[in-house]
């Protein structure tokens, strides 16, 4: 601690007191200190940055399988993860289009929950479906009555759904009109739901027989336009199923499948290398087709033989009316110009005098 004075003739003024210490109140050799453990730090960090792995590289495929019942563990789709902690919860969108192969329900999108993995198999929930906003838009008209509503109801396995019907009148309705078929639905809804499982009401919505009811029991009401279930939602789940297939026996049944495609392939390459030409792929292909598409190009070429003696006959008529034709021309009314075209169309010598060219043309 140093003191600073100011002596002034005779008398000393004392100014101030100056510290040695650093400004942030740290003595040297802790700061000293606090420097090279930062730098352990960083080095010891620029190391673990160097072994990291790859995350890519630890991920894997998993196949992502639509319920037991009533959707029998298909197929629908692979997502990509580190482990089955990471599969758990993720939510798989699709068309019905996609699913089924219906082109008719392609603005319906089916959502599936992934809830248990097994190996490399993702099993899901079906946790409910949507149709697509511009689609329910196109329903709805000027002039129209729209009548929506929403319900819960519960199955006798123990799900609790949630539905959202949707009803488009040919005209507008009055309020009271749309009260009285709100409450027909609500309690079809609710009975149908009360009398059959999860899966039975999941093919009911999906396949148009529950909306086909709705549409019966509000007909006489009013004149209708259009019916859908527009939404179901998952709630709570209930008892799960024991019905239908087992993964171990799809298992098997994709390994047949795969074997008998495989053996199907290898016989055609291996027949179309014992013919006497080439090998060729098409061959191959027409090998391995189903046997409805055997039958198809079976009938297709039955009906070209049928046709082919018609068309020889046809073209057998062609040629003796052209001959006809041909003898019967008449070479002296033509002029000159005409039978020299002739002529060149036929590479025949254009010159001489009309009886030359005339001569020439009835060769």
């Amino acid at each position: 601690m140093l003191v600073l004075t100011l002596a002034v003739g005779n008398s000393l003024f004392q100014i101030g007191e100056v510290c040695r210490q650093p400004a942030s109140g740290v003595a040297p050799a802790r700061l000293t200190e606090l420097i090279s453990m930062a730098k352990k730090v960083s080095a010891k960090a620029r190391a673990a940055a160097r072994k990291q792995r790859d995350k890519w590289k630890m991920k894997r495929w998993y196949t992502i399988r639509a319920p037991r019942h009533p959707w029998d563990f298909k197929n629908i789709g692979e997502t990509l993860g580190e482990s089955d902690e990471h599969i758990m919860g993720r939510v798989y969108e699709m068309t019905l289009q996609e699913f089924n192969g219906d082109f008719t329900k392609m603005h319906v999108i089916l959502r599936f929950r992934v809830d248990e993995c097994v190996g490399q198999d993702a099993l899901t929930t079906f946790i409910g479906h949507h149709h697509q906003t511009d689609h329910t838009r196109r329903q709805i008209r000027r002039y129209r009555g729209k009548i929506d509503d929403v319900v819960d109801v519960v199955t006798t396995d123990g799900y609790l759904v949630r539905l959202k019907p949707l009803i488009i009148t040919q005209k507008r309705v009055q309020t009271s009109i749309k009260q009285v078929m709100r409450s027909k639905t609500k309690d079809l809804l609710l009975g149908f739901a009360a009398k059959n499982t999860y899966a039975k009401l999941q093919e009911s919505i999906l396949g148009g027989e529950l909306e086909e009811s709705i549409r019966k029991a509000v007909k006489p009401v009013y004149p209708i336009k259009s019916v859908s279930i527009r939404k179901s939602q998952l709630l709570q789940s209930g008892v799960v199923g024991e019905k239908g297939p087992t993964l171990d026996e799809i298992h098997a049944e994709e390994e047949r499948v795969a074997a008998e495609l495989k053996a199907k392939k290898a016989a055609a390459l291996a027949a179309a290398m014992e013919e006497d030409d080439s090998p060729s792929i098409l061959d191959a292909a027409e090998a391995m087709e189903p046997d409805s598409d055997k039958s198809e190009s079976v009938a297709d070429s039955q009906a070209e033989d049928e046709s082919s003696p018609n068309e020889t006959v046809t073209e057998e008529v062609v040629e003796e009316t052209e001959a006809s034709s041909t003898d019967a021309i008449d070479y002296q009314s033509m002029t000159v110009a005409e039978l020299k075209e002739l002529l060149k169309a036929a590479g025949k010598p254009v010159s001489g005098k009309k009886a030359d060219l005339v001569a020439r043309l009835e060769e």
